[in-house]
């Protein structure tokens, strides 16, 4: 796991030692990515820099150090994450004539892309990976990304300079950057409350698509990203050839196939351990580790005094019936408040998944013990296990059938009385009430399911849960809203099921620019690698082939994962409310954070700077300290920004970054 950067121009535009200075601070940045090693690779002819931060986790000697140049010469590759199969492709290269002076993945790499070139040998890859591949014979860059979006990789020309790096702090230390404000992708991050692909929140800079490769030879043309594995090909494949098997035999290929996928990621040459919450999809992860381990797997849970949030006890369980070293961590209040002023640097950009917070924190825990973390994001989009699949589903299955004007007129009475009024309506009749009224802030989702109700239609339903603010044009100024990969309706894949439709788009948008977004970004500010082996291709190809209620029947999702994992775990371990991993953050905002909140969101600040409509957030504000309604995820996505947007003024005044050692190798030199 590490860091890459550099840049491209296509000509000789400086001297050596320009290009070294200007490559040097970018790779500087990307520090805590990789505090093992930092290595330059520079080609003065085609003003082409390479910069690597490592940190070793295969071959920790010189031989695994980048930028790394094939046995052949031909090419030269910065590489971020891992190559699972390496030693499969190396037995298949060694027996094709290739030698070996190491044993990283990174030599399998370049030796793959000299025996079959670039399309072929990714396709070859099972792994999580962002690499700049610079091709000496051709004179062209490569720039490519994994399968599911697992490693992240930014781009963009400014001027006549290709810049790229793992994360936007690295192209900002190009002296040619412009950081200019993206409004449209602004707009965006006040829906989606992360900014989604391809956008950044930066002018003319971009992330590159998961599966995709982008190819220059530093001419005036400027080429888009080309798909080198398509996951909606592989969806509506599987819909096609949908598995025809028993539930029995589906269950056993299911096992087979993550059995693999967590052993090929329990290789390294270092500590591992695993997250483990004691939730369906980590402990199943953990249940597989130890199944394939001869001695306790390492597993590491974050706790929280407030019982509603604290998963804690619950992992501990399953920790002592698969037998695990088991550690655990309980966070006060303070420590959770004190990752906030991190978190603009941290993220580079806009981001507001309060998640994130937990997640640096049991980050930050498990770096103490190991270097590398199993983890089980992923098992959600791809085996049905969000709420909205399950009741957004029953919910179309029973109302979708009505005439939209009928259903906009009962969405239309239920938010004719505020969610407080409900509340204080249920509150006089509690004890006659069903369970489903009884719950705090009963009217906030009586609200909700009127939105659902005055939608159109079933893909508008899906943004309509995804959403934040339901109009961001109107809280931004001069801001538009841009196509995104899930307002444009060619990128939805054509399968048969509506709740496969949303699981499909959960797992090409909410998952890479969110979910993964916020584990790596938090993991890696803290130098620790996270694989994840539900996103194993092979395991995400397979999801997709089973039949719907092999993923959700009834009420509950994820059937066949559950299935698989009462084989290992008891099922009163298991079997609980679906919690998520977060915190209490509507009330801190009424407490220990409202005076911070109160001055990111001072109106006269907020027309000063000139980016938002003060009146809808200064109303939702009122709104949430009053305790009339719980605005939390709107207004922390505003207050996301806020924050990023003070931290890159006071950027402008820090002192220049310190220029680290690396080791510089020039093309001429070899």
């Amino acid at each position: 796991m590490c860091g890459i950067t550099g840049f491209l121009t296509g000509s000789q535009q400086r001297s050596v030692d320009a290009m070294v200075n200007i490559v040097r601070p970018m790779t500087t940045t990307l520090h805590h990515r990789g505090p093992d090693d930092q290595g330059i690779w520079i080609d003065p002819q085609y003003d082409l820099a390479l910069g690597h931060r490592r940190l070793s986790i295969l071959d920790l000697s010189t031989e695994g150090h980048q930028p790394m140049v094939s046995a052949d010469g031909r090419y030269v590759v910065a590489f971020n994450g891992e190559i699972y199969n390496f030693l499969a492709l190396k037995q298949e290269l060694g027996q094709l004539g290739h030698r070996f002076r190491g044993h990283s993945d990174t030599e399998v790499m370049l030796a793959s892309f000299s025996r079959w070139g670039v399309q072929r040998a990714v396709q070859q890859f099972n792994g999580m990976f962002a690499f700049a591949l610079w091709d000496r014979q051709e004179r062209l860059l490569h720039l490519g990304r994994d399968r599911l979006g697992e490693k992240p990789l930014y781009y963009g020309w400014m001027g006549q300079t290709l810049l790229f790096g793992s994360e936007l702090k690295a192209l900002k230390a190009h002296p040619d950057f412009q950081a200019e404000i993206d409004r449209n992708a602004l707009t965006a991050f006040l829906r989606y409350n992360h900014v989604p692909a391809p956008y950044s929140i930066y002018q003319g800079v971009y992330k590159l698509l998961p599966g995709t490769l982008l190819t220059w030879d530093g001419s005036a043309d400027r080429p888009q990203p080309v798909p080198y594995w398509s996951a909606k090909a592989m969806a509506e494949l599987g819909a096609a050839e949908p598995f025809t098997g028993t539930e029995s035999e589906a269950l056993s290929h299911l096992e087979f196939l993550l059995k693999d996928a967590v052993q090929l990621r329990m290789i390294a040459d270092v500590p591992l351990g695993a997250f483990l919450s004691g939730g369906i999809d980590s402990s199943t992860i953990v249940a597989l580790m130890q199944a394939q381990s001869h001695r306790p797997v390492k597993t590491f849970t974050i706790g929280f005094h407030e019982s509603a949030y604290n998963e804690a006890p619950y992992a501990r369980r399953v920790a002592q019936h698969l037998g695990t070293e088991h550690t655990e961590l309980y966070v006060t209040p303070q420590q959770t408040l004190d990752v906030i002023p991190k978190l603009p640097t941290l993220y580079d950009e806009p981001f507001a998944d309060a998640s994130q917070i937990p997640t640096f924190l049991v980050s930050q825990l498990v770096r103490q013990y190991v270097t590398v973390c199993l983890s089980g994001d992923g098992g959600d989009e791809l085996f049905g296990g969000y709420n909205r699949h399950v009741w957004a589903r029953n919910i179309w299955q029973k109302m979708g059938w009505m005439p939209f004007p009928l259903r906009k007129l009962a969405g239309q009475m239920l938010t004719a009385r505020s969610p407080q009024a409900w509340n204080d309506g249920f509150e006089q009749f509690r004890p006659f009430l069903p369970q489903v009224l009884k719950q705090p802030l009963a009217g906030n989702k009586l609200h909700k399911l009127a939105e659902i109700l005055t939608v159109p239609n079933a893909k508008a339903m899906h943004l309509q849960l995804v959403s934040h603010w339901k109009q961001p044009e109107s809280v931004t100024l001069q801001g538009t809203e841009p196509t995104t990969q899930l307002l444009d309706r060619h990128n939805w894949a054509d399968l048969p099921d509506f709740t496969q439709r949303i699981m499909y788009m959960d797992t090409v948008t909410t998952l890479p620019d969110d979910m993964l977004v916020k584990v790596d970004r938090a993991s890696m500010g803290v130098a620790l690698e996270v694989r994840v082996p539900f996103l194993d291709h092979r395991v995400a190809e397979f999801s997709w082939r089973l039949p719907i209620d092999f993923q959700i029947r009834g009420i509950q999702g994820k059937w066949l994962l559950r299935q698989l994992l009462d084989q290992y775990v008891p099922k009163t371990l298991i079997e609980r409310p679906k919690m998520g991993f977060g915190i209490p953050l509507d009330r801190w905002l009424r407490g220990s954070l409202q005076e911070w909140a109160e001055a990111l969101l001072d109106e006269a600040r907020l027309q000063q700077e000139g980016f938002f409509d003060p009146q809808p957030i200064r109303q939702k504000w009122t709104e949430h300290l009053a305790g009339d309604r719980n605005w939390e995820y709107l207004l922390w996505d505003v207050l996301m920004f806020q924050a990023w947007l003070e931290e890159q003024h006071r950027e402008l005044a820090k002192p220049p970054i310190d220029q680290s050692s690396a080791t510089v190798l020039i093309a001429a030199e070899r």
